[in-house]
Protein backbone atom coordinates (compact mmCIF):
# COMPACT_ATOMS: atom_id res chain seq x y z
CA UNK A 1 0.00 0.00 0.00
CA UNK A 2 1.03 3.51 -0.46
CA UNK A 3 1.75 5.82 2.44
CA UNK A 4 0.88 9.72 2.29
CA UNK A 5 3.38 12.25 3.58
CA UNK A 6 1.29 12.45 7.12
CA UNK A 7 1.80 8.93 7.73
CA UNK A 8 4.35 9.15 10.71
CA UNK A 9 1.96 12.39 11.83
CA UNK A 10 -0.96 10.18 12.10
CA UNK A 11 0.79 6.94 13.40
CA UNK A 12 2.03 9.74 16.44
CA UNK A 13 -1.23 10.33 16.98
CA UNK A 14 -2.48 7.11 17.34
CA UNK A 15 -3.62 6.60 14.10
CA UNK A 16 -5.59 2.81 13.16
CA UNK A 17 -5.02 2.48 9.55
CA UNK A 18 -7.06 0.66 6.74
CA UNK A 19 -6.53 -0.19 3.03
CA UNK A 20 -8.29 2.49 0.99
CA UNK A 21 -8.10 2.39 -2.84
CA UNK A 22 -4.26 1.40 -2.17
CA UNK A 23 -3.40 4.00 0.52
CA UNK A 24 -2.57 3.48 3.78
CA UNK A 25 -5.27 5.70 5.14
CA UNK A 26 -6.10 6.55 8.95
CA UNK A 27 -9.88 4.86 9.52
CA UNK A 28 -9.77 6.76 13.42
CA UNK A 29 -8.17 7.93 16.34
CA UNK A 30 -9.59 6.37 18.96
CA UNK A 31 -13.36 7.54 18.96
CA UNK A 32 -15.08 8.56 15.90
CA UNK A 33 -17.64 10.01 18.07
CA UNK A 34 -15.04 12.54 19.57
CA UNK A 35 -13.63 13.20 16.18
CA UNK A 36 -17.11 14.05 14.46
CA UNK A 37 -17.96 16.55 17.49
CA UNK A 38 -14.66 17.93 17.44
CA UNK A 39 -15.61 18.81 13.44
CA UNK A 40 -18.87 20.39 14.81
CA UNK A 41 -17.74 22.27 17.59
CA UNK A 42 -14.05 23.25 16.68
CA UNK A 43 -12.65 21.99 13.82
CA UNK A 44 -10.67 18.69 12.23
CA UNK A 45 -7.63 18.15 10.35
CA UNK A 46 -8.35 15.64 7.58
CA UNK A 47 -5.64 13.67 5.14
CA UNK A 48 -6.96 13.52 1.83
CA UNK A 49 -3.55 13.37 -0.07
CA UNK A 50 -4.95 9.59 -1.35
CA UNK A 51 -7.16 11.49 -4.03
CA UNK A 52 -5.92 12.03 -7.61
CA UNK A 53 -4.25 15.84 -8.55
CA UNK A 54 -3.96 15.67 -11.88
CA UNK A 55 -2.46 19.20 -13.56
CA UNK A 56 -3.81 20.00 -17.41
CA UNK A 57 -2.07 22.45 -19.73
CA UNK A 58 -2.08 22.08 -23.47
CA UNK A 59 -3.60 24.01 -26.69
CA UNK A 60 -7.06 21.74 -26.60
CA UNK A 61 -7.26 21.89 -22.40
CA UNK A 62 -10.55 23.74 -22.16
CA UNK A 63 -12.08 21.65 -25.14
CA UNK A 64 -11.25 18.45 -23.60
CA UNK A 65 -12.43 19.48 -20.18
CA UNK A 66 -15.72 21.06 -21.69
CA UNK A 67 -16.10 17.74 -23.55
CA UNK A 68 -15.76 15.52 -20.43
CA UNK A 69 -17.45 17.85 -17.66
CA UNK A 70 -21.30 18.31 -17.33
CA UNK A 71 -20.44 22.11 -15.79
CA UNK A 72 -19.53 24.53 -18.38
CA UNK A 73 -16.24 25.93 -17.97
CA UNK A 74 -15.44 27.98 -19.92
CA UNK A 75 -16.64 31.21 -17.79
CA UNK A 76 -14.47 30.17 -14.34
CA UNK A 77 -12.29 33.34 -13.20
CA UNK A 78 -8.83 32.37 -12.04
CA UNK A 79 -8.60 31.22 -8.75
CA UNK A 80 -11.74 29.69 -8.57
CA UNK A 81 -12.67 26.27 -8.13
CA UNK A 82 -16.15 24.41 -9.82
CA UNK A 83 -17.55 21.23 -8.73
CA UNK A 84 -18.59 19.08 -11.88
CA UNK A 85 -19.27 15.39 -12.87
CA UNK A 86 -17.90 12.96 -15.54
CA UNK A 87 -20.11 11.14 -17.19
CA UNK A 88 -19.87 7.81 -19.49
CA UNK A 89 -22.01 7.95 -22.80
CA UNK A 90 -25.19 6.22 -21.03
CA UNK A 91 -25.15 9.11 -18.35
CA UNK A 92 -23.66 6.77 -15.74
CA UNK A 93 -21.26 9.24 -13.25
CA UNK A 94 -18.05 7.49 -13.65
CA UNK A 95 -16.44 10.58 -10.89
CA UNK A 96 -17.32 13.31 -9.16
CA UNK A 97 -14.75 15.80 -9.42
CA UNK A 98 -13.42 19.94 -8.24
CA UNK A 99 -12.05 21.61 -11.32
CA UNK A 100 -8.59 24.33 -10.09
CA UNK A 101 -8.32 27.19 -12.59
CA UNK A 102 -5.36 28.90 -12.45
CA UNK A 103 -4.06 31.54 -14.63
CA UNK A 104 -1.95 29.21 -16.67
CA UNK A 105 -3.67 25.63 -16.13
CA UNK A 106 -6.36 23.90 -14.58
CA UNK A 107 -6.25 21.21 -11.88
CA UNK A 108 -8.59 18.27 -11.35
CA UNK A 109 -9.37 17.09 -8.07
CA UNK A 110 -10.86 13.35 -8.23
CA UNK A 111 -11.44 10.42 -6.34
CA UNK A 112 -8.97 8.37 -4.67
CA UNK A 113 -10.83 5.06 -6.13
CA UNK A 114 -11.41 6.18 -9.99
CA UNK A 115 -7.97 8.10 -10.34
CA UNK A 116 -6.28 5.79 -13.00
CA UNK A 117 -10.06 5.42 -14.50
CA UNK A 118 -10.33 9.16 -14.93
CA UNK A 119 -6.57 9.66 -15.79
CA UNK A 120 -6.95 7.54 -18.95
CA UNK A 121 -10.27 8.51 -19.66
CA UNK A 122 -9.02 11.97 -20.00
CA UNK A 123 -6.28 10.55 -22.43
CA UNK A 124 -8.55 8.65 -24.29
CA UNK A 125 -11.15 11.28 -25.46
CA UNK A 126 -8.15 13.45 -26.18
CA UNK A 127 -6.76 11.13 -28.37
CA UNK A 128 -10.05 10.34 -30.54
CA UNK A 129 -10.84 13.70 -30.61
CA UNK A 130 -7.31 14.92 -32.03
CA UNK A 131 -6.64 17.45 -28.74
CA UNK A 132 -3.83 18.47 -28.04
CA UNK A 133 -3.76 18.56 -23.84
CA UNK A 134 -1.13 17.55 -21.47
CA UNK A 135 -2.17 15.22 -18.16
CA UNK A 136 0.44 14.96 -15.34
CA UNK A 137 -0.33 13.28 -12.29
CA UNK A 138 0.89 15.08 -9.48
CA UNK A 139 -0.58 12.94 -6.70
CA UNK A 140 2.46 11.47 -5.46
CA UNK A 141 4.16 14.20 -5.45
CA UNK A 142 1.65 16.82 -3.77
CA UNK A 143 -0.29 16.45 -0.04
CA UNK A 144 -3.54 17.63 0.46
CA UNK A 145 -5.35 18.21 3.49
CA UNK A 146 -8.82 19.59 4.96
CA UNK A 147 -9.49 22.22 7.93
CA UNK A 148 -12.88 21.96 8.45
CA UNK A 149 -14.25 23.29 11.65
CA UNK A 150 -16.44 26.42 12.95
CA UNK A 151 -13.13 27.79 14.25
CA UNK A 152 -11.03 26.99 11.97
CA UNK A 153 -11.15 29.90 9.82
CA UNK A 154 -10.07 31.61 13.37
CA UNK A 155 -7.41 29.72 13.68
CA UNK A 156 -6.10 30.16 10.17
CA UNK A 157 -5.91 33.86 10.87
CA UNK A 158 -3.47 33.62 13.01
CA UNK A 159 -1.24 33.73 9.98
CA UNK A 160 -3.35 34.69 6.97
CA UNK A 161 -5.63 37.76 6.44
CA UNK A 162 -6.43 36.64 3.21
CA UNK A 163 -7.35 33.04 3.59
CA UNK A 164 -10.06 34.26 5.72
CA UNK A 165 -11.73 36.07 3.13
CA UNK A 166 -11.50 34.08 0.74
CA UNK A 167 -15.54 33.30 -0.63
CA UNK A 168 -16.84 29.51 -1.57
CA UNK A 169 -14.90 27.74 -3.88
CA UNK A 170 -12.14 29.89 -4.88
CA UNK A 171 -8.65 30.15 -3.78
CA UNK A 172 -5.24 31.42 -3.16
CA UNK A 173 -1.90 30.32 -3.48
CA UNK A 174 0.37 30.98 -0.34
CA UNK A 175 3.83 30.61 0.61
CA UNK A 176 4.78 29.33 3.85
CA UNK A 177 8.12 28.82 4.76
CA UNK A 178 10.10 28.18 1.02
CA UNK A 179 6.51 25.66 0.59
CA UNK A 180 4.15 26.98 -1.73
CA UNK A 181 0.68 25.72 -1.06
CA UNK A 182 -2.83 26.13 -2.53
CA UNK A 183 -6.00 26.57 0.01
CA UNK A 184 -9.08 26.67 -0.99
CA UNK A 185 -12.55 27.27 0.81
CA UNK A 186 -14.07 24.22 -0.58
CA UNK A 187 -14.75 20.88 1.63
CA UNK A 188 -16.51 17.74 2.29
CA UNK A 189 -18.37 18.09 6.22
CA UNK A 190 -21.22 20.23 5.98
CA UNK A 191 -18.92 22.89 7.99
CA UNK A 192 -16.75 26.10 6.85
CA UNK A 193 -12.80 25.61 6.20
CA UNK A 194 -10.50 25.09 3.50
CA UNK A 195 -8.31 22.69 1.70
CA UNK A 196 -4.95 22.90 1.70
CA UNK A 197 -2.70 21.31 -1.82
CA UNK A 198 1.34 21.50 -1.29
CA UNK A 199 4.44 19.45 -1.97
CA UNK A 200 4.82 16.22 -0.59
CA UNK A 201 8.43 17.05 0.50
CA UNK A 202 7.85 19.53 3.41
CA UNK A 203 4.26 18.64 3.76
CA UNK A 204 4.14 17.38 7.29
CA UNK A 205 6.48 20.20 8.68
CA UNK A 206 3.75 22.45 6.95
CA UNK A 207 1.19 20.91 8.58
CA UNK A 208 2.76 21.31 12.13
CA UNK A 209 2.98 24.86 11.48
CA UNK A 210 -0.77 25.34 10.62
CA UNK A 211 -2.17 23.41 13.28
CA UNK A 212 0.68 24.48 15.66
CA UNK A 213 -0.86 21.81 18.33
CA UNK A 214 -0.98 23.02 22.26
CA UNK A 215 -0.06 20.77 25.38
CA UNK A 216 -3.43 21.11 26.41
CA UNK A 217 -5.32 19.38 24.34
CA UNK A 218 -8.68 21.41 25.35
CA UNK A 219 -6.66 24.38 23.75
CA UNK A 220 -6.34 22.58 20.07
CA UNK A 221 -9.15 23.64 17.35
CA UNK A 222 -7.94 20.98 14.87
CA UNK A 223 -7.99 17.57 15.93
CA UNK A 224 -7.34 14.49 14.05
CA UNK A 225 -9.91 13.36 12.40
CA UNK A 226 -9.94 9.54 10.25
CA UNK A 227 -12.17 8.35 7.38
CA UNK A 228 -15.00 7.40 9.18
CA UNK A 229 -15.67 10.46 10.58
CA UNK A 230 -14.88 12.32 7.49
CA UNK A 231 -18.14 9.48 6.19
CA UNK A 232 -20.71 10.59 8.83
CA UNK A 233 -19.91 14.44 8.52
CA UNK A 234 -20.97 13.73 5.04
CA UNK A 235 -23.72 12.15 5.42
CA UNK A 236 -25.34 14.34 7.52
CA UNK A 237 -24.19 17.18 4.99
CA UNK A 238 -26.24 15.07 2.50
CA UNK A 239 -23.08 15.02 0.15
CA UNK A 240 -23.04 11.98 -2.38
CA UNK A 241 -20.13 9.67 -1.92
CA UNK A 242 -18.75 7.82 -5.46
CA UNK A 243 -19.54 4.02 -4.70
CA UNK A 244 -22.55 4.89 -2.59
CA UNK A 245 -25.00 7.90 -3.94
CA UNK A 246 -22.94 7.87 -7.56
CA UNK A 247 -21.98 5.14 -9.87
CA UNK A 248 -22.11 4.25 -13.43
CA UNK A 249 -25.71 3.22 -13.27
CA UNK A 250 -26.68 6.46 -11.58
CA UNK A 251 -27.17 9.73 -13.44
CA UNK A 252 -26.70 12.73 -11.96
CA UNK A 253 -30.21 14.12 -12.47
CA UNK A 254 -31.21 11.44 -10.28
CA UNK A 255 -29.54 11.98 -7.98
CA UNK A 256 -30.33 15.50 -7.62
CA UNK A 257 -27.18 16.86 -9.11
CA UNK A 258 -28.74 19.25 -11.43
CA UNK A 259 -27.25 22.31 -10.50
CA UNK A 260 -23.92 20.65 -11.61
CA UNK A 261 -25.23 19.81 -15.18
CA UNK A 262 -25.85 21.87 -17.86
CA UNK A 263 -27.86 20.05 -20.68
CA UNK A 264 -27.30 23.13 -23.03
CA UNK A 265 -23.48 23.89 -23.23
CA UNK A 266 -23.10 23.55 -26.61
CA UNK A 267 -25.45 26.48 -27.10
CA UNK A 268 -22.86 28.56 -25.03
CA UNK A 269 -20.33 30.41 -25.73
CA UNK A 270 -17.54 28.01 -26.88
CA UNK A 271 -19.02 25.27 -25.15
CA UNK A 272 -19.02 21.51 -26.08
CA UNK A 273 -21.57 18.85 -26.11
CA UNK A 274 -20.54 16.61 -23.05
CA UNK A 275 -20.05 13.07 -22.89
CA UNK A 276 -23.53 11.55 -21.76
CA UNK A 277 -25.36 15.12 -22.46
CA UNK A 278 -27.39 13.27 -24.99
CA UNK A 279 -28.19 10.18 -22.87
CA UNK A 280 -29.55 12.92 -19.92
CA UNK A 281 -31.54 15.11 -22.26
CA UNK A 282 -33.32 11.65 -22.92
CA UNK A 283 -33.73 10.71 -19.39
CA UNK A 284 -34.94 14.11 -18.53
CA UNK A 285 -37.78 13.58 -21.24
CA UNK A 286 -39.18 10.69 -19.98
CA UNK A 287 -38.94 11.73 -16.40
CA UNK A 288 -37.04 10.11 -13.62
CA UNK A 289 -37.77 7.01 -12.72
CA UNK A 290 -35.80 7.51 -8.90
CA UNK A 291 -35.02 9.65 -6.76
CA UNK A 292 -32.41 10.78 -3.91
CA UNK A 293 -33.84 11.21 -0.52
CA UNK A 294 -32.88 11.41 3.05
CA UNK A 295 -34.72 9.03 5.57
CA UNK A 296 -34.85 9.21 9.37
CA UNK A 297 -35.49 7.06 11.33
CA UNK A 298 -36.65 5.77 15.37
CA UNK A 299 -34.47 3.53 17.30
CA UNK A 300 -30.86 2.94 17.26
CA UNK A 301 -30.78 0.57 14.48
CA UNK A 302 -29.02 1.68 11.42
CA UNK A 303 -29.36 0.76 7.93
CA UNK A 304 -26.63 -0.11 5.35
CA UNK A 305 -25.50 0.29 1.56
CA UNK A 306 -27.90 -1.69 -0.92
CA UNK A 307 -30.67 -3.03 2.09
CA UNK A 308 -34.37 -2.57 0.23
CA UNK A 309 -36.43 0.34 0.78
CA UNK A 310 -39.89 -0.99 0.78
CA UNK A 311 -43.77 0.73 1.66
CA UNK A 312 -46.24 -2.06 2.42
CA UNK A 313 -43.74 -5.10 2.22
CA UNK A 314 -43.08 -3.55 -1.51
CA UNK A 315 -39.20 -2.85 -2.49
CA UNK A 316 -39.61 0.84 -3.98
CA UNK A 317 -35.35 1.66 -3.57
CA UNK A 318 -32.28 1.12 -2.22
CA UNK A 319 -30.05 2.45 0.62
CA UNK A 320 -26.77 3.90 -0.26
CA UNK A 321 -25.45 4.83 3.08
CA UNK A 322 -26.83 5.16 6.96
CA UNK A 323 -25.33 6.05 9.98
CA UNK A 324 -26.25 6.81 13.48
CA UNK A 325 -25.74 10.45 13.06
CA UNK A 326 -23.60 11.29 16.08
CA UNK A 327 -24.91 15.56 15.94
CA UNK A 328 -28.82 14.32 15.82
CA UNK A 329 -29.13 11.46 17.82
CA UNK A 330 -31.12 9.31 15.59
CA UNK A 331 -30.28 7.17 12.76
CA UNK A 332 -30.19 8.89 8.83
CA UNK A 333 -29.62 6.74 5.77
CA UNK A 334 -29.75 8.30 2.10
CA UNK A 335 -31.51 6.19 -0.49
CA UNK A 336 -33.24 5.91 -3.55
CA UNK A 337 -36.68 5.70 -4.03
CA UNK A 338 -39.47 5.64 -6.71
CA UNK A 339 -40.46 9.23 -7.76
CA UNK A 340 -43.93 8.53 -6.36
CA UNK A 341 -42.43 7.60 -3.03
CA UNK A 342 -39.76 10.27 -2.86
CA UNK A 343 -42.01 12.99 -1.20
CA UNK A 344 -41.34 14.90 2.64
CA UNK A 345 -43.25 12.95 4.84
CA UNK A 346 -43.92 9.62 2.98
CA UNK A 347 -43.69 6.88 5.49
CA UNK A 348 -41.31 4.23 4.25
CA UNK A 349 -39.42 0.81 5.92
CA UNK A 350 -36.17 -0.58 5.14
CA UNK A 351 -35.56 -4.61 5.71
CA UNK A 352 -32.91 -5.49 7.58
CA UNK A 353 -33.27 -9.32 6.75
CA UNK A 354 -34.02 -12.25 9.17
CA UNK A 355 -37.96 -10.93 8.91
CA UNK A 356 -36.97 -7.59 10.60
CA UNK A 357 -37.56 -4.16 9.50
CA UNK A 358 -36.97 -0.37 10.70
CA UNK A 359 -39.66 2.36 10.10
CA UNK A 360 -38.18 5.47 8.65
CA UNK A 361 -39.62 8.96 7.06
CA UNK A 362 -38.29 10.75 4.09
CA UNK A 363 -36.91 14.09 5.21
CA UNK A 364 -35.62 17.10 3.43
CA UNK A 365 -31.84 17.29 2.77
CA UNK A 366 -29.18 17.96 4.03
CA UNK A 367 -29.87 16.91 7.60
CA UNK A 368 -27.30 19.04 9.03
CA UNK A 369 -26.86 22.26 8.18
CA UNK A 370 -24.64 24.71 10.45
CA UNK A 371 -26.16 27.44 12.16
Amino acid sequence: MQRTAFYKFHADRGAKFVDFAGWEMPISFGSVIDEHNQVREKGGLFDVSHMGRFKLTGRHVRRLLERVLTRYITDMADKSCRYALICNEQGGVMDDVILYKFPSHYMLVVNASNREKIFNHLHQVAKDENMIAKIEDQTESTAMVALQGPKVMEKIGEFSREVPTLKRYTFCEKNLLILKMTISRTGYTGEDGVEVIMGSMMAEKAIKLLVKESPNAEENVMGSVGLAARDTLRLEAAMPLYGHELSETIDPLSAGLQFAVNLNKDEMDRGETFIGQDALKTILADGIKQKRVGIKFDGKRTPRQDMAVTVDGNKVGFVTSGCLSPTLGYPIAMAYVDVAQSEIGTKLAVDLGNGKHIDGEVVALPFYKKS
